[in-house]
């Protein structure tokens, strides 16, 4: 079984991008996605691979959009996240790398096993941001600090975070009386 991640550079306010474009520059942080992510699948929203340019080396690229007639040379394109996860099923880790819609989708669908989030110790103006993380679902696991320096302009933490274990049970199981109670006998 695969283990699904979403991996995101996000600011304080959550920010993500603006103009469909990353707003701060960390190479620590693109260094570490690229030693994360390679020989794995890495899923993406449609925006996210255009506003990449091309797939990355050393990873299968798979793009989601609903653009059915979407093509791109040496990348899997799937209408859906759940066809994505089915192409790339055999992989142990699945990143899932971006965008908004695709983050939130994906968390909101109860998809996601782990989140790996550089938080980057600034505000920005934004106009795509990352779901709020909650921590009712959401454990930190281990946290690294860093301070700026020449090469990266801003404080940052490297944080990983698992799902809390019996959530989805705990979900599934109110669903269960909730049915139970409705559904007459």
């Amino acid at each position: 079984m695969s283990t699904i991640t979403i991996i995101a550079a996000i600011a304080n306010n959550n920010a993500l991008g603006k103009n469909n474009d990353l707003i701060w520059h960390l190479p620590a942080d693109l260094k570490r996605f690229k030693k994360v992510t390679s020989g794995h699948h890495i899923l993406m929203g449609r925006n996210t691979f255009e506003s990449i340019g091309k797939p990355l080396p050393k990873r299968t690229t798979v793009i989601i959009t609903r653009n059915k007639n979407y093509k791109s040379e040496g990348c899997i394109v799937v209408d859906s996240i759940d066809k994505a996860i089915e192409v790339a099923k055999s992989d142990k880790y699945i990143f899932m790398i971006g965008g908004a819609q695709i983050y939130k989708q994906a968390m909101a669908s109860n998809l996601v096993d782990q989140l790996d989030i550089t938080q980057v110790h600034h505000s920005f103006d934004a106009d795509v941001f990352f779901p709020e993380i909650d921590t009712k679902i959401w454990q930190e696991t281990s946290r690294e600090d860093f301070s700026a320096d020449e090469k990266n302009k801003y404080n940052y933490s490297f944080i990983s975070y698992k799902k809390r274990k019996g959530y989805l049970i705990s979900k599934l199981h109110s669903v269960f009386i909730f049915c139970k109670f409705k559904i007459p006998i």
